[in-house]
């Protein structure tokens, strides 16, 4: 019976496959299922409204004989046509470690034309059968994410990360009931160091919406105005009250991944993260979380991915991680915790990935983290880690990173690599030491470390000659052994590494003669900066190197005297420091071109002359130019606006500065370092200074300017450091430089400025270090309003007309009295410069006490005592010379001598508290008593007023008779009167 039922079913569908064989076309051979017409269109509709610079859709056509199935980026269900898939992801460069800043930024542009622009289609409605989108990392141009897509009801993958959306999350998208992975994170982006949140919510329920969601990235949004988030905050125990993660996110038990870095989080993490349960991939980086780590951490342990680096932990790495053994990344640095690394983390025999670098972590390394064998990362850097390295690290045969740089080794270099002689050796591709206090010599065991990609050991005491060995790390891309104490030669690293692209030997002790020879094999060289060695090139005039450099720096090299013809074939320069080269010639105007590529160009200090071109076009915003201390005449050139540094003093550079300073008015300058002193400019300033609102620091002195300051220097709001001296600026200071309340040092010295002292520079210019008005013409006191700057460290009055006393106040000049902050601001433009900070300060003032002392007030109309104060008396007495001044540190000590009233006074307070001055005091008395002496006797002795009467009227006789006579009767009269008086007094005191 059964088998005829079975023969009967078999006979049936044979028939119906005879008669209806098209609707089954998967069991045709020859046929093909084939998108649907309306999705098709819609497709065309959707990408109508995108823009695609690299032609990347250049499948889709609108001819009707082309299935969409078959485009690029579409997937299709293989038995109903209908699109499932839409993947239009631009993937973002993969950085890799050893690449410099040009090839990255190459690989950056070749990115940025491949991206999706313009806008989202809402034809996508179209698509019922959609369960895929991702357009991450494309470039929408600021646009909000599209309220539509919460209708697409199917959607189980949603990824928008990094492509440019901006503007109110819409809880639209918690209509996506069938959503398992949604990614909103990185649409942020940085400028000018300040991070700007592009996209940001009002609230955030709508996730609840969401049941079924198991990734969950919502990094770098703006969470803090979700006002909703307060009410579910206040319903927590008090240890979460300060934490900013809602409520709501710990009700998503699917949760799988959860990223939530970079949302400004802070407190403690909350207690109730210990409910996803499900959790494998858990970043909470760079938030505020402060405290411990929670404890119940260690219920999650289904965790493969924990990312807790650059918050604010603290305290030991707690005992509860060690829960979590199937981890295989940890990453826990740029936070602040200080035990030693615990024992129970080296048992982690699964961890793939461990960071636990710049923490404050202490104690030694044990030997047991050669347990941890499925390690291929390590990064224990900056650290107070000591010891020694342990040997078994060179166990780890999977390790293919090591970073175990600013730690306190104090190992010879040799021992190290002996360490990590084990199977590590092999497979070994990035090894950092750099900062290490390590020493010892180079050996030819580094040379079996035939995998290393990358190699720092910079910051060291490393000396002795590179071995020859090197040349046995066939694979090397990158070395780094800046600021050791090599010496011998380098060309054998030339010579040998065919595949190096970045070599880094500055500040060691190399010498000898680099020939074009040595750089043969070196066609993949990028970058080379071999600073401060003892190192000649010497190559043709018509050299062509075999490289394309992106950064070059020789700075103390002997490439002179003439200008190197070879730089002028590097086309792809993005930074270049030929500096002290001892170059003497003209600079070719070939080379001139090059500076619209460059972002860096410093030929300073040779003897290179001949005039500047105008440099109207620079490519970076962020431009450093410095020609400074050469043999350059002519006019100033135009510069392009975006310059952000440029140094041309201590050349003949002549003539106005007007065309300089009004190019292109209509474009704002970048300006923040400009240095013209020490050349022979002249004129008046321009009133143009409106533009260059950016300037920090401001360098005319030792010019022949004149006239007076032009009020748009005024608008210089961020200006710190302003330098006029040496010129023949006159009139009176002028008020608006009360706007630059960022001023540092004000160095007007040797100029015809006239008036007083204003008393707004104490009041309105808090942070000067440094007030230098010396050889002008100002006259007046010295206002006590200075004593308001207590950070003054230089202040220098001398050759003016000022008059009156020294306030005694100046005892509030406490920066004076030490010599620790001399060295402050004399270094604030390190970040400008790759060695050397530029000396912007005149090197008299680098050293106090040198040239320009402390506090200087010679040479004007001072009077008066030297106010007592510690550090006014342990200055050099010159300081105070060519004034009526006395006290320490000068020898007179303000006795009266001769009664001379230019003495100080001497002051003491009587019983009614009243100050009284001793020296007019004594002048009253002397009169009254003089008076007394003389005149008193003639009053109360009338034989005296006789003879007094009698000899007058012998005088008036005496006129007539000659001079001769008179001065005879006047010696005998005298004679008698004195006689007279002195028997009266004889008599008086019987």
């Amino acid at each position: 019976m059964m088998r005829i039922i079975i023969a009967a079913t078999l006979t049936l569908l044979l028939c119906l496959l005879t008669i209806h064989p098209p609707n089954f076309c998967t069991a045709h051979s020859n046929s093909e299922v084939r998108c649907i017409e309306s999705e098709r269109h819609a497709l065309l509709n959707f990408k109508q409204h995108l823009t695609d610079p690299s032609n990347r859709l250049a499948s889709w056509a609108a001819a009707s004989d082309v299935d969409c199935c078959h485009w690029v980026g579409v997937v299709c269900d293989n038995r109903t046509g209908h699109v499932l898939r839409l993947h239009l992801r631009t993937h973002f460069p993969v950085y890799d470690e050893i690449y410099d800043e040009d090839q990255r930024e190459a690989q950056y542009e070749a990115y940025s034309r491949s991206r999706f622009g313009g806008k989202i289609n809402p034809s996508l409605l179209d698509l019922k059968h959609l369960i895929y989108l991702d357009l991450s990392y494309n470039d929408f141009g600021g646009i909000q994410i599209p309220k539509f897509l919460g209708s697409m009801g199917s959607l189980r993958y949603l990824n928008l990360s990094g492509a440019g959306f901006e503007g109110l999350i819409p809880h639209q998208l918690g209509n996506l009931s069938n959503l398992h992975y949604l990614n909103l994170g990185d649409n942020g982006y940085y400028n000018n160091n300040y991070y700007y949140y592009n996209l940001y919510v009002k609230n955030l329920q709508w996730l609840s919406g969401l049941p079924l969601l198991q990734h969950l990235d919502l990094s770098s949004a703006d969470l803090s105005k979700a006002s909703d988030w307060l009410q579910e905050i206040n319903k927590l125990p008090s240890f979460f009250e300060n934490t900013s993660i809602p409520f709501w996110v710990f009700g998503l038990h699917n949760l799988v991944s959860l990223a939530l870095s970079d949302n400004q989080f802070q407190g403690p993490i909350p207690v109730h993260l210990q409910n996803l349960t499900s959790l494998r991939h858990l970043d909470l980086s760079w938030n505020q979380f402060q405290g411990p780590i929670l404890v119940h951490l260690q219920n999650l342990t289904s965790l493969r991915h924990l990312d807790l680096s650059w918050n604010q932990f603290q305290g030991p790495i707690p005992v509860h991680l060690q829960n979590l053994t199937s981890l295989r990344h940890l990453d826990l640095s740029d936070n602040a915790f200080n035990s030693s690394i615990p024992n129970w983390l080296y048992s982690f025999s699964h961890l793939e990935f461990l960071n636990l670098g710049s923490n404050i972590l202490q104690g030694t390394i044990s030997s047991a983290i050669g347990n941890l064998t499925s390690a291929i990362s390590i990064d224990l850097s900056s650290n107070e880690l000591e010891g020694k390295v342990p040997r078994s690290l060179g166990n780890l045969c999977n390790l293919r990173e090591i970073t175990l740089s600013g730690i306190k080794w104090s190992q010879e270099i040799s021992e190290i690599f002996e360490s990590l002689l084990g199977c590590a050796s092999n497979g070994l591709e990035i090894l950092y030491l750099s900062n290490a206090q390590l020493s010892g010599q180079l050996t030819a065991e580094l040379g079996q470390f035939k995998n290393l990609v990358s190699l720092s050991l910079r910051y060291n005491s490393i000396s002795g000659p590179i071995p020859l060995s090197i040349g046995n790390l066939s694979s090397l891309r990158s070395l780094d052994l800046e600021s050791n104490q090599i010496n011998g030669t380098f060309t054998q690293i030339l010579g040998q590494l065919s595949k190096l692209e970045s070599l880094n030997i500055g500040l060691n002790m190399l010498e000898g003669v680099v020939l074009e020879v040595h750089f043969a094999n070196s066609m993949r060289l990028k970058t080379l900066v071999a600073p401060q060695n003892r190192l000649t090139l010497e190559v043709s005039d018509n050299w062509t190197p075999p490289f394309q450099l992106n950064h070059l720096d020789l700075v103390s090299w002997n490439l002179g005297p003439k200008f190197p013809l070879w730089l002028c074939s590097q086309r792809q320069l993005s930074t270049l420091d030929i500096s002290n080269t001892r170059i003497l010639d003209a600079v070719p105007p070939s080379f001139w071109n090059l500076t619209s590529q460059l972002t860096y160009l410093n030929i300073s200090h040779n003897q290179i002359y001949g005039e500047i071109p105008h440099i109207p076009m620079i490519m970076s915003s962020y431009s450093i130019l410095d020609v400074s201390s050469n043999n350059f005449t002519g006019p100033l050139p135009c510069i392009s606006s975006n310059v952000t540094f440029l140094d041309l003093s201590n050349n003949s550079l002549f003539g106005s500065i007007s065309h300089f300073l009004c190019y292109k008015m209509n474009e704002p300058k970048y300006m923040e370092f400009l240095n013209l002193g020490k050349n022979l400019l002249s004129g008046k300033l321009s009133n143009c200074w409106m533009m260059w609102k950016r300037l920090y620091a401001l360098n005319l002195g030792k010019n022949n300017f004149t006239g007076s300051i032009p009020t748009s220097i005024g608008s210089l709001v961020h200006l710190s450091y302003l330098h006029l001296n040496n010129n023949r600026f006159s009139r009176k200071l002028p008020s608006f430089l009360i706007n630059c309340k960022e001023l540092v040092t004000i160095d007007i010295a040797k100029n015809d400025f006239v008036g007083s002292i204003p008393s707004w520079i104490g009041h309105r210019l808090s942070s000067l270090v440094i007030l230098n008005l010396h050889s002008n013409n100002f006259q007046g006191y010295i206002p006590e309003e200075l004593c308001s700057l207590t950070s003054l460290q230089i202040l220098d009055f001398s050759h003016n007309k000022l008059s009156g006393r020294i306030p005694r106040c100046v005892h509030n000049f406490s920066a004076m009295a030490t010599s620790e902050n001399s060295d402050y601001p004399f270094s604030l433009y390190n970040y400008f410069t790759r060695y050397n900070s530029v000396p912007f300060e005149s090197q008299s003032v680098v050293i106090k006490g040198k040239d320009l002392d402390w506090l200087n007030l010679s040479n004007n109309n001072l009077i008066g005592k030297i106010p007592s104060s510690t550090q006014l008396q342990s200055l050099d007495a010159s300081s105070f010379f060519g004034n009526k001044l006395c006290g320490p540190p000068l020898i007179d000590n303000c006795t009266i001598k001769d009664v001379q009233p230019n003495i100080e006074k001497k002051e003491c307070k009587a019983f009614s508290g009243v100050d009284v001055d001793w020296f007019y005091v004594s002048m009253a008395l002397g009169f009254v008593v003089g008076f007394w002496v003389v005149l008193g006797p003639l009053l109360l002795n009338k034989q005296w007023r006789f003879l007094y009467f009698q000899f007058l009227d012998h005088l008036g006789k005496f006129e007539r008779e000659g001079l001769d006579e008179v001065r005879f009767m006047v010696d005998v009269n005298l004679m008698g009167i004195s006689k007279m008086i002195k028997a009266a007094f004889i008599t008086m005191k019987n």
